[in-house]
């Protein structure tokens, strides 16, 4: 967990967050994927908006309450996060100032919560983490109606 905190609240070169912390390269990486990816698989259990008529006229009423702001369901924020580029397709990565970036979407309701992530990296790891559960299913059914 220290190498995945080290590697996201500072994400400089793998190779040197390995160093600092006395663990190779692959190490790290496997490591930051690891994490990643559980918190992702589980996401959908922390992160949600306000769809039912009861939820967005409580996401309403605590907005009114804490910050006089009535009718708001939520607050949106967008940004680019630098990345370096890849070798296949970087060029799909150059934002408008000629910087790889990934573009980040992100919802919050008033207590700072979030309730939408849409970024292109969150996606291909939720897509991996879902065919990875589909994987495991299927596994798991073969065993039981073999054994």
């Amino acid at each position: 967990m220290k190498i995945c905190l080290r590697y996201l609240g500072d994400s400089g070169y793998q190779q040197g967050i390995g160093q600092e912390l006395g663990v190779s390269q692959a190490t790290v990486s496997r490591t930051v994927d690891r994490v990643v990816s559980s918190i992702v698989a589980q996401s959908n259990e922390w992160i949600k908006f306000p769809t039912t008529n009861h939820d967005l006229m409580e996401a309403k009423r605590i907005w009114q309450s804490m910050y006089k702001f009535p009718t708001a369901i939520g607050v949106i924020y967008c940004t680019h996060i630098g990345i370096l580029k890849p070798n296949r397709h970087g060029d799909e990565y150059i934002n408008r100032k000629g910087i790889p970036t990934l573009n980040g979407q992100d919802t919050c309701e008033a207590r700072e919560m979030f309730t939408s992530v849409d970024c292109p990296l969150y996606r291909r790891l939720k897509l991996k983490s879902l065919k990875l559960r589909d994987v495991y299913r299927s596994e798991r059914e073969r065993r039981g109606a073999t054994e």
